[in-house]
């Protein structure tokens, strides 16, 4: 069963909810403000892994440049058994008086070598697209590996200290502070801090604006969310993190 605290006696009608999405929630300075210390550690591990990815690109180059080199000396090897074989043909034609045979030969070795030069066409602008391919793969590398350490980064903050937690529920407490009615719905692992320090977070509202907290068993420990009389404020540490990732993208979309 929810636990519940009530500021005053009243009895909130039924509505229908919707999702309010929140601007970014920094909470402390240093540890507090998780969100500008976790871009700025993003940015950091972005420019890192950048390193090591062109590294492997420009391998990759490398290879690519060795690959078409051994193709145009393939092509150079060819033309000069060619020229070879031409005065070989064109001895045996006039020798044998077969002009047919000469042109039959020679149209086969044309033939031959411009599908070699085609194959190495081929390969080398094959070898382009998968360097590409393997770029955008790395930057998809990149943003997951730094998603992890933003994850790991306000994971530490919450174990560290739990004014972490009530720094976020605080900031978006006074995105809601217009509203008439509030319900905070908090997990178990953090009703407690919340309930402590009721008093503070009440006087983020008028006097006259009814402030109720709720403890919900299933709830993961740092899900939160706020019912209001305009529908619901959801606060979570998942989609702090989504709207990171949404600007994690933006910056390696554009290429700052």
């Amino acid at each position: 069963m929810s636990n519940i605290f009530r500021s005053h006696d009243t009895i909130f009608e039924e509505r229908k909810t919707r999702k309010i999405s929140i601007r970014s929630l920094s909470v402390s300075q240093d540890m507090k403000h998780p969100e500008k210390l976790s871009l700025d550690v993003l940015l950091a591990e972005r420019d890192r892994l950048y390193k090591e990815a062109n590294g492997t690109i420009e391998q990759e180059k490398v290879n690519i440049e060795q690959l078409r080199q051994t193709a145009m000396d393939d092509i150079s090897s060819m033309q000069a058994t060619w020229e070879n074989e031409k005065m070989v043909l064109q001895q045996q034609a006039y020798d044998e008086g077969f002009q047919v045979g000469y042109e039959e030969g020679r149209n086969k070795a044309l033939s031959d070598m411009e599908i070699s030069i085609q194959q190495a066409n081929d390969a080398t602008e094959q070898s382009h697209i998968n360097a590409d391919k393997y770029l955008v793969s790395q930057e998809r590398v990149i943003l997951e590996l730094a998603m992890l350490t933003a994850k790991r980064i306000i994971g530490h903050s919450l174990k560290e200290d739990e004014e972490v937690y009530l720094s976020i529920v605080r900031r978006a407490l006074k995105e809601a502070r217009e509203m008439k009615e509030i319900r905070l719905y908090v997990s178990s692992t953090y009703f407690k801090l919340v309930s402590d320090n009721r008093a503070e977070l009440t006087s983020i509202f008028p006097p006259d604006v009814p402030f109720l907290i709720f403890a919900n068993d299933d709830f993961e420990s740092t899900q939160c969310y706020i019912e209001t009389n305009h529908g619901r404020i959801v606060v979570s540490i998942d989609d702090q993190l989504n709207e990171l990732r949404e600007r994690l993208v933006e910056i390696m979309e554009s290429g700052d």
